[in-house]
């Protein structure tokens, strides 16, 4: 399958094309936007991330129930990658905004893709991707504290922060964490918006992801940041915040994905 660039001058070389050259302060306007579309008939967006609210919460006492607990930091990092395919429903809302059509819970669950599977494929990718990231996580904490068993979350924190071993684990998990956020964060933001508006094939998606980022880099690392602080803040209230600021969130990627494809 094959997708289209928006018309412009085709003697324009591609990489040129994709470049916006939007302020880092565009990715405010996003925000604002997303802020209107969620409380437009704000109902189905609060549902939605109600459900992710109690999605959360289940995750976490999964992972404690299984006494998986040693992952739950690798798994917090881990929901910003699988994020986007999460919030397909209210791209699709927010595409019914513009289009004039009433939002509605059924039509944000029951998305129909342009692309068809292709979305769902992309989704797979992106979960093998956080395992990856959790498996690198294990490997990090063995590699600096041998095969002594997890401690516990109540003793890891005093563990990271005053023994050597912790400090370096801090330095290095941080390092290879970003990395993989990063790149994540390059191949899926855009990636789902656009196999959910477009007739196009999962890697093409996610390769137009990476080099509408690249190309964009000072608005898309403003717009990284601010998803990353609303996601902290959401984490940390329990994820109770995540009901309001995970559709806002969505809402403002489908906008940042409007502005820059």
């Amino acid at each position: 399958m094959r997708t289209t660039e928006k018309s412009g001058d085709t003697n324009i070389p591609l990489a040129e094309r994709r470049r916006r050259h939007l302020p880092a302060s565009a990715a405010f306007g996003w925000l604002s936007a997303g802020w209107r579309d969620l409380w437009h008939n704000p109902l189905p967006s609060l549902l939605y991330g109600l459900a992710v609210f109690l999605l959360s919460l289940a995750v976490v006492w999964f992972l404690f129930r299984l006494q998986l607990d040693y992952i739950l930091f690798p798994a917090l990092a881990g929901f910003m990658v699988v994020g986007p395919l999460v919030a397909i429903g209210l791209y699709r809302k927010s595409r019914d905004i513009e289009e004039g059509i009433r939002p509605s819970l059924s039509r944000m669950i029951l998305v129909k893709a342009a692309s068809g599977a292709q979305v769902w494929f992309t989704g797979a990718i992106l979960c093998l991707l956080m395992l990856v990231w959790m498996r690198a996580a294990v490997i990090i904490y063995a590699l600096f504290m041998g095969l002594r068993p997890f401690p516990g979350l109540d003793r890891i924190v005093a563990i990271l922060f005053t023994t050597t071993e912790g400090w370096g684990m801090i330095i290095v998990g941080t390092a290879v964490g970003g990395l993989f956020a990063a790149f994540s964060f390059a191949v899926s933001t855009f990636a789902i918006p656009m196999l959910l508006a477009e007739r196009t094939d999962a890697f093409t998606a996610m390769g137009t992801s990476i080099s509408l980022v690249f190309r964009n880099l000072p608005v898309m690392l403003a717009w990284g940041a601010i998803v990353l602080a609303l996601t902290v803040i959401g984490i940390a209230t329990g994820f109770l915040g995540l009901i309001v600021i995970f559709p806002l969130l969505g809402h403002g990627t489908w906008h940042s994905y409007k502005a820059i494809r």
